[in-house]
């Protein structure tokens, strides 16, 4: 049988610091007010000129290629997760196979926001599984700090946002104790207008952005923060236990749970439904914001450098964002 397993990881966030002191230049909060409902302190927002979505993203596959002790003509596909493309058109997956210097493999892009890493990584555990491909490159980056809205207004969302991006280097084995165990995929697209961005969109009159699509918030986050957090904290235990009961395990032996880190309440309301003690669930989001596709791998490779992942762990990723889309990956490290 052959399996995939993670063999590199590596992560990338800009070098600008932005704190909840910093951002009370621009809305009236507090950095009091921030962390009650977020847990967030501060956040990473990327540099005009220097970074891109697509170079952040090199910056931590070239950091994961090293660890995984691989060259990047080694890699075979791309699997690229963002809602925060460089351009409307290709995807930013093309022009970071291009600064890789990796002309001619397959490229894909994917928008599963919050669930995009886990989605990609079971993508790339399905091609391995069929021989098709044995080292794959999972990418998740985000630059979302150009687009909230930083004003008192839209404060609700543009405290929680960051910048970043994680990558992971995906390959063939045949170790049936060291491998991606499952992944389990789940959307539900009834709740898609309780989390969205609706412009641009191609179903409205044009392509320019109009003063009204301006004026009435149409490039603004919408979001519904009583309707994300009921379902997060359901969906996110529903999937977690999928994934457990796919594989003959239990909460119990779970070594480390690795959340997408989307406010800290409800990765706390998480972690006590699911018995877990502190020290097995991963929470970096007080340093880094929500950095959406990029935070799972993000908060993953800290972990692994900071000791907390060995060999035979069994370690869990879970993810809830819009759309609804939320997803699991149960792996014995």
């Amino acid at each position: 049988m052959t399996y995939s397993t993670i063999t590199g990881l590596g992560f990338y966030v800009p070098e600008n610091v932005v704190t909840n002191n910093d951002l009370t230049q621009f809305m009236d909060t507090s950095d009091q007010w921030i962390q009650d409902r977020t847990g967030i302190q501060q956040r990473r927002y990327f540099t005009h000129g220097k970074d891109t979505n697509a170079s952040m993203a090199t910056a931590a596959s070239r950091m994961a290629l090293e660890r995984a002790k691989l060259q990047p003509a080694d890699v075979d596909l791309i699997v690229f997760a963002t809602i925060t493309p460089d351009y409307f058109f290709p995807g930013s997956a093309f022009l970071m196979q291009r600064e890789l210097g990796l002309e001619g493999i397959g490229v894909i892009d994917i928008r599963n926001q919050c669930s995009g890493f886990v989605y990609a990584l079971s993508i790339a555990d399905q091609f391995i599984k069929t021989g098709m491909y044995k080292t794959i490159l999972v990418v998740g980056s985000e630059i979302q700090s150009s687009w909230i809205n930083k004003s008192t207004e839209g404060r609700n969302v543009a405290v929680i946002f960051g910048d970043g991006a994680g990558a992971a280097v995906v390959q063939a084995t045949n170790d049936p104790e060291h491998r991606v165990l499952s992944t389990h995929l789940h959307a539900d697209g009834r709740y898609a207008e309780d989390l969205y961005v609706k412009e641009p969109g191609s179903s409205r009159p044009g392509r320019a952005a109009t003063k009204e699509m301006i004026d009435e918030g149409g490039f603004d986050v919408v979001m519904n923060g009583n309707a994300v957090f009921k379902h997060a904290v359901v969906r996110f235990s529903e999937v977690i236990n999928e994934s457990l009961d796919a594989n003959g395990y239990k909460a119990e032996d779970i070594a480390l749970l690795v959340p997408h880190q989307a406010n800290v309440r409800i990765s706390e309301y998480v972690r006590q439904q699911m018995g877990l003690p502190e020290e097995r669930v991963v929470s970096n989001i007080h340093k880094y914001g929500n950095t959406t596709a990029a935070s799972i791998p993000i908060a993953l490779t800290e972990a692994f450098d900071e000791g907390r992942i060995k060999s035979g762990d069994l370690v869990c990723l879970a993810a809830f964002g819009s759309g609804f889309t939320w997803a699991s990956a149960l792996i014995k490290w």
